[in-house]
C-alpha cells in the first residue's frame, strides 16, 4: 500500500505540473518537473559563498587568504559549536526568498532551500560524522502567531534527504526574545542568553549534532543553542544554516 500510495501522489503532482507548471520564486519562469521553486538559471546565479572564509564559523572574508584563518569573532568568544557552514550570502534575492519563507508562508520553498543545505552538509559537515538534528525553535507564543517554525521545516526536509532523525524536543526556548535583526554584535548575545533549554538531556548525550536554521548573522543565536546541547554533553555540534548575513 505505501507503494501505492507513494506512485498515486507522483503521478498527482506530474498532473499538476503539467496542467499548472511551477514557475520560478525569483524570475517567474517555468522550472519544469522535479517539483522545484527556483530555476536552474536562478540556483546558478545565487551568491554562493567559496573560499576564503573562517574556518570556524564560516564567515566569508574578502581578498586573498591562502591559508587557514580563524575571525575575530571567532578569537574573542571561542563558539561552543565546532563548525557552521552556510551556503549562500543573503544578498539580492536570498533575502526575498528567506523573507518570504518565514514570514509571508512560502513554506513550499523549503523543498528548494533545504537541497541547498544537502549540498552544504555533504560538502562541509558530514566527515566527522552526525548522530541526529536539532533546529531553533520559536517561543511557544511566537509559533503561534507565525502557525509554522522555518528552521523545523528544514530540519525535517533535510532529515529526509541526509535520511537522519530530527529530535523536535531536543532544544526548547524558554524565554521571550525581542528580534535580532536591529541589534549589534553584543547585545544579539545578551539577548539570547538563558533562552533556551535541553527538555531530555539524555537525548542529547554523546550525540553528534547537526544544528539547522535558516540564516546566520553574528552566530549569537546559533551559538546560544550549541552551547546548551554542549553543557547537556553533546559530544559534537555543527552548524548549517541556507544564508550568512
Amino acid at each position: 500500500m505505501p507503494r501505492n500510495r507513494g506512485g498515486m501522489k507522483s503521478l498527482l503532482h506530474g498532473t499538476l505540473d503539467l496542467l499548472y507548471p511551477r514557475r520560478c520564486a525569483v524570475c517567474a519562469a517555468d522550472t519544469g518537473s522535479g517539483g522545484r521553486y527556483l530555476c536552474w538559471d536562478c540556483l546558478i546565479g545565487l551568491p554562493y559563498i567559496q573560499d576564503p572564509y573562517c574556518s570556524i564559523c564560516g564567515d566569508p572574508v574578502e581578498g586573498n587568504v591562502d591559508h587557514d584563518f580563524v575571525c575575530s569573532w571567532c578569537l574573542e568568544s571561542m563558539p561552543a559549536f565546532d563548525l557552521a557552514r552556510s551556503v549562500v550570502r543573503y544578498r539580492g534575492c536570498v533575502g526575498g526568498l528567506l523573507q518570504a519563507f518565514k514570514y509571508r508562508n512560502a513554506t513550499h520553498l523549503a523543498y528548494d532551500l533545504s537541497a541547498l543545505l544537502e549540498g552544504g552538509v555533504r560538502a562541509h559537515l558530514a566527515d566527522g560524522g552526525i548522530d541526529a538534528i536539532a533546529y531553533v525553535p520559536l517561543h511557544p507564543r511566537k509559533a503561534r502567531a507565525r502557525t509554522y517554525n522555518q528552521a523545523r521545516l528544514l530540519a525535517e526536509q533535510l532529515a529526509c534527504r541526509l535520511n537522519l532523525p530530527v529530535e523536535r524536543n531536543a532544544l526548547r526556548r524558554v524565554r521571550w526574545t525581542a528580534t535580532q535583526t536591529r541589534l549589534h554584535a553584543a547585545a544579539r548575545r545578551a539577548n539570547v542568553m538563558g533562552a533556551f533549554q535541553t527538555p531530555i538531556p539524555d537525548w542529547v548525550r554523546g550525540r553528534r549534532w547537526l544544528l539547522v536554521d535558516d540564516v546566520m548573522t553574528t552566530g549569537a543565536t546559533v551559538d546560544a543553542c550549541a552551547r546548551v546541547l554542549r553543557q547537556n554533553g553533546a559530544s559534537r555540534v555543527v552548524v548549517a544554516t541556507v544564508a550568512r548575513g
